[in-house]
């Protein structure tokens, strides 16, 4: 979950390196560092953001045209200046940085210290900068071959960057379980954890595969070999990104741009697969799995955070318009709770980023048991892009703030596409039904539209809540899954806890903390189950519970009970969660920016969780 990036050629590295970490420390913000090698190795590092970074290295000589830094997200070792990265060696001949965990070094701290070395922090990662230096010393060997020979003593995962003293233009860097991608330049190279400090210096990348090492030398070609020592041909992509999809945009805030790029994030999901002239869906990606898609006895998704209630939808969405029995697991559980899988099962992974640590064992579970397994993803080359058997891009574009928006959305309107699919293949919806849902699928962004004209409606409604405690989020239906990633998502940037609940379960316990302080957030549309939903909102008014409601454009029952209401289009059913979830999304983000939360980076929190 943490950020690398690191630099050689013939420009001052520090610029390069600063900006990449700026658009990394989503990544993790619980302390910064940075290494630079001119004669000799400096390294500056500090607890906090990168801008506390930028302060303590004002007045000192960050010169030098080779380098590399960090932005840390704590696993070994509490956030602070010591436990930050890089990391010297004892003998401070070598400096690394990392991005994962080392689950065996506590062993290896042993036996280092039992051959007299002396640790100065607390994290994992420093073994390994002991490790490669040991064997430098006892093998007389190379650098990358030391690398090489202390990565196959590893347990765990990890992107490393190596710099040697004794190599003064010689980068090395290696992967496994972790992401990296390096940049080609002319006659410079970059290295890092995504590709968003790279694409205004070049379009050219080769992502690392898992036990690879790149070789990275001024003024030479790419070398990458594996940790078992044999050669590998770097295969060279061109990168499809845009600069000002990764800025601001004049938007406060990353999130709230976020927000409102839903109608063209999810349309761009949609785009070139929803053929609504020729009563059509088609998914190119998943074209030489139609069949076993159509055969499937089951399906299960696996997926964690909010990708995980994206999948529930799903699991209303495939079971209501295709008839295929579906599961959706935490990723976290099912590797390790020894579930039955088959090889008729089709597995789903559902990740924004590609990267996350638990969906990718998830997947490996999966296909050691011989199930065909899908992606569905929004990052190009992504570790769950290259692991599955095929899948999904979501064309959300890069998604900055930590707190997933536009890619809940997207993955939403994919697996729609997905039932959709199905059901066209399976002919379990008439043409007529089927037509209809087409029609209002599309329509879709244009009301996404407008449900965000109601921005400062939200954040009137914001002010008044802003001060709560807890909060609770009912949905029913379709409007469960929505109900827990409003939950979520208020949870995540404003610290007020919050629970989601399906709307008839909170008589048996939540029920219980209903009073006059207790805002009580409803999605309540006129579709599905509407009169049973009407009857819990009675209750908790009985309660003195006060009620946040989202409701049908122009339905005055709900408007009438509630406290406040906040009206979205009338959709189908199916559909409804494309909608509900955009005013809570605002809801929470409004509410969070009132009490001085930092929305984009929330504390403890790391957009890609690439460790277990």
């Amino acid at each position: 979950m943490c950020g690398i990036v690191a630099y050689i050629g013939p420009r001052d590295a520090y610029p390069i390196l600063i900006k990449g970490l700026h658009r990394l420390e989503y990544r993790g913000y619980d302390s910064a560092g940075i290494c630079l090698l001119n004669g000799d190795m400096r390294v500056f590092k500090c607890k906090g953001k990168v801008s506390d970074l930028e302060e303590h290295v004002k007045n000192e000589d960050v010169s030098g045209t080779i380098g590399m830094a960090h932005t840390r997200w704590a696993t070994h070792g509490e956030p602070n200046q010591i436990n930050a990265h890089p990391h010297f060696s004892q003998n401070k001949t070598i400096a690394i940085i990392h991005n994962g965990i080392i689950e065996n070094y506590s062993v290896l701290r042993s036996e280092l210290k039992n051959r007299g070395y002396q640790f100065a922090s607390e994290t994992d990662t420093e073994v390994l900068g002991y490790l490669i230096e040991d064997i430098m010393i006892n093998e007389k060997v190379s650098v990358e071959d030391a690398v090489r020979i202390a990565l196959n003593q590893i347990i765990g995962a990890y992107a490393i960057v190596i710099l040697a003293k004794e190599f003064p233009d010689k980068i090395i860097a290696a992967r496994k379980g972790s992401p990296m991608v390096i940049g080609i330049g002319e006659g410079e190279y970059f290295v890092a954890s995504d590709a968003t400090p790279l694409i205004e210096y070049t379009d050219h990348v080769v992502y690392l595969n898992d036990e690879e090492i790149a070789i990275i030398e001024r003024g030479k070609d790419l070398k990458i070999k594996t940790i078992k020592n044999k050669n590998q041909t770097p295969y060279i992509q061109k990168l499809e990104l845009n600069l000002n999809e990764i800025e601001k945009g004049g938007f406060s805030h990353f999130m709230l741009k976020e927000i409102f790029e839903q109608p063209r994030s999810v349309r761009d999901s949609m785009r070139g697969r929803l053929h609504v002239e020729q009563g059509l869906v088609t998914l190119g990606g998943i074209q030489n799995y139609e069949q076993k898609l159509i055969n499937a006895k089951r399906i299960i998704i696996t997926a964690c955070g909010t990708s995980w209630h994206a999948g529930l939808v799903g699991e209303y969405l495939i079971e209501d318009l295709a008839r295929i029995p579906v599961e959706v697991e935490y990723s976290s559980e099912f590797r390790y709770r020894n579930p039955v899988l088959s090889e008729e099962d089709i597995i789903i992974a559902i990740s924004q980023s590609g990267e996350t640590a638990d969906t990718l064992a998830a997947i490996e579970l999966a296909k050691s048991k011989g199930a065909t397994v899908l992606g569905i993803c929004n990052v190009v080359g992504s570790s769950i892009a290259r692991a599955t058997d095929a899948g999904v891009y979501t064309h959300a574009g890069p998604e900055i703030g930590v707190a997933s928006t536009k890619a809940f959305t997207a993955q939403v309107a994919v697996l729609t596409l997905l039932s959709l699919f199905l059901a066209q293949k399976k002919g379990t919806l008439s043409k007529t039904r089927f037509q209809s849902i087409l029609m209002a699928l599309h329509s879709i962004p244009e009301k996404i539209e407008r449900i965000l004209l109601l921005d400062e409606k939200i954040h009137d409604i914001a002010t008044i809540y802003k001060d709560v405690t807890n909060s609770l989020y009912l949905g029913r239906g379709y409007n469960f899954p929505v109900a827990l990633e409003g939950a979520l998502k208020l949870k995540e940037i404003s610290y007020i806890h919050a629970e989601g609940y399906p709307a008839a379960e909170m008589k048996h316990g939540p029920i219980a903390l209903i009073d006059q302080f207790m805002p009580v957030v409803f999605i309540a549309p006129r579709r599905g189950i509407y009169e049973k939903v009407i009857t819990n909102i009675e209750e908790v008014k009985a309660r003195k519970g006060k009620i946040i409601a989202i409701v049908t454009e122009g339905d005055e029952t709900v408007r009438k009970l509630a406290d406040h209401s906040i009206e979205i289009p009338d959709t189908e059913e199916m559909l409804i969660p494309l909608l509900a979830t955009v005013p809570l999304q605002l809801l929470s983000y409004h509410i969070a920016v009132m009490r001085g939360c930092n929305v984009d980076q929330p504390r403890n929190l790391a957009k890609s969780v690439t460790v277990e």
